[in-house]
């Protein structure tokens, strides 16, 4: 069996799950509802405050399947119950952030500010003018959230100016040197 895949999934208080005939794991929280559709060769049962998955063969497709629906469900309750953050820090003169309704709009050097609509699901906080942190439910749309942010302007080897993770690091490269 898969690694992954056999490890139980424990649910926490204050989130409740179903799991409908049509082999989809509905998880719902205080603020968020996720739902998990799978296909038919990996069931889930939710007993003892915890959901099991089982698959019905052994073939390549269907083991894989087993630990990446593990993995989903365990994100859709991780989400619901806590939530996923990322934080983003502007690094370079004059780039600012701030929030404005339900829009993100940047400074970063360009001739015009980024408006960025914020998705459903979605919260962007602004703390500094130079750090943004985005919180939500669903692990993959923060993290694309994310990487479409720093995509405005990644942040270059020489100076380190650009839109990077708080936690990256750079690879920093040497300028010119003096000639002979």
């Amino acid at each position: 069996m898969s690694r992954i895949g056999r490890a139980p999934v424990t649910v926490a208080n204050g989130v409740t799950v179903n799991v409908t005939p049509a082999n989809e794991v509905v998880v719902k929280g205080a603020k968020f509802t996720q739902k998990v559709p799978m296909l038919p060769v990996v069931t889930a049962k939710f007993e003892n405050g915890q959901i099991i998955l089982t698959r019905k063969d052994e073939t390549q497709k269907t083991r894989a399947l087993h630990g990446l629906y593990r993995a989903l469900v365990q994100n859709a309750v991780t989400g619901v119950g806590t939530g996923f953050t990322k934080s983003l820090d502007l690094v370079g003169v004059g780039y600012r952030a701030a929030v404005s309704g339900k829009t993100l709009e940047l400074s970063l050097g360009y001739s015009h500010p980024i408006k960025f609509p914020i998705p459903e699901g979605i919260e962007v906080k602004v703390e500094k003018q130079t750090n943004i942190t985005i919180t939500g439910a669903s692990k993959e749309l923060v993290g694309q959230v994310a990487a479409k942010i720093r995509g405005f302007r990644p942040p270059e080897p020489y100076l380190g100016k650009g839109v990077k993770y708080t936690d990256e690091k750079l690879k920093r490269k040497e300028g010119k040197s003096a000639g002979k």
